[in-house]
């Protein structure tokens, strides 16, 4: 019997607008030069180039993006007053890789970018439990070039944020400091979760846990990064570091809701299957974050409250005090009377 045909591979989604290519052969006409090359190489044509509603590839994004930095040895793409030579953004990447965690890295990675141009001002703060990052504009960026230069950018820090710490990095919020585009569908693939138009500043929210996650990558991992460099911005993390703790606060958060794995991965809007698969690989297992959770909330009953051993028995799960207290002394090593008296 003859082995079934392989199933034929999927093109790649293309969700990336064709403006942007429009604007990379703006910067060319900067330079006084030709994006022709750059084009053949994306395998994009004239005809599509100017096409209003047409889409392209991460990867023709990648490949066109690229080879324009190269030929015009700018990786600013004529959006800054001087050119940002090509290895700029290397030398970034590098000079930041030697921080202790994550919010060092990208406060090294703010300062030293005001090193190489002074168009704008780039600042990580945090207030609460959010993190900001933002993109002040000192001085006006060329309009044809504006829009691709700010989501290239956010895209850039954050793709290096998620590649530093191997994580996937959820955006509680995008903004750009422009009307939305023609081509606003676009940006839901490019920056998940809320958008917003308009803002007086373009910047990326999330999640300030983030920031204290240590670096995992070394010089080895950054020269092989560098060799695609820019993939760093266009391809997803399936992997979330914060996982863990996540699940943890959603355990303690919703205990009637949190009973199955389905019914918490829903809470945390990942598949069962992922969510085993990424605790798995966190060196976790959710039985076992199911039972620090409800030793933790039983300690806390027992020292701050005067309730019956049953009575915190059932709040925290158990069906009965006898399986409660034997499940306490594994936990704690004492009886749960004992731990109150002590």
């Amino acid at each position: 019997m003859p082995a079934p045909a392989p199933a034929p591979r999927r093109a790649p989604a293309a969700v990336t607008p064709m403006a942007f290519a429009l604007a990379l052969s703006s910067a060319y006409k900067r330079y006084g030069q030709t994006p022709d090359a750059a084009l053949k190489a994306a395998q994009i044509t004239p005809t599509q180039l100017h096409k209003a509603d047409a889409r392209m590839s991460a990867r023709q994004m990648e490949q066109l993006s690229a080879t324009a930095m190269r030929e015009l040895d700018d990786e600013g793409l004529g959006a800054f007053r001087r050119k940002l030579p090509w290895g700029s953004y290397g030398m970034l990447a590098r000079a930041s890789l030697t921080a202790p965690d994550l919010a060092t890295a990208l406060k090294r990675w703010c300062r030293h970018h005001g090193l190489i141009t002074d168009d704008i001002r780039l600042e990580l703060t945090v207030a609460g439990t959010t993190a900001t990052f933002t993109v002040e504009e000192l001085r006006p960026l060329p309009p044809e070039v504006r829009e691709l230069s700010l989501a290239f950018l956010l895209r850039n820090v954050h793709g290096l944020a998620c590649w530093y710490v191997d994580s996937r990095i959820p955006l509680q919020e995008t903004r750009f400091p422009f009307p939305a585009p023609a081509h606003a569908g676009a940006y839901a693939h490019m920056f998940p979760g809320p958008l917003q138009f308009d803002a007086a500043q373009a910047a990326l929210r999330f999640d300030a846990r983030y920031l204290k996650l240590p670096l995992r990558r070394d010089e080895k991992a950054l020269a092989q990064m560098l060799q695609r460099a820019l993939s760093i911005t266009v391809l997803p993390y399936r992997r979330d570091r914060l996982l863990v703790p996540q699940v943890r606060q959603a355990l303690a958060a919703h205990p009637d809701r949190s009973h199955s794995a389905e019914a918490l991965a829903e809470l945390l809007n990942v598949s069962a299957r992922t969510l085993h698969r990424q605790l798995k690989e966190e060196g976790a297992g959710l039985q076992q974050l199911k039972d620090e959770v409800r030793m933790e909330r039983a300690k806390d009953l027992l020292y701050r409250t005067k309730k019956p051993v049953k009575q915190v028995a059932a709040e925290v799960g158990f069906r009965n005090e006898k399986s409660f207290a034997r499940a306490f002394r594994v936990w704690a090593g004492v009886a749960p009377g004992q731990f109150r008296d002590g």
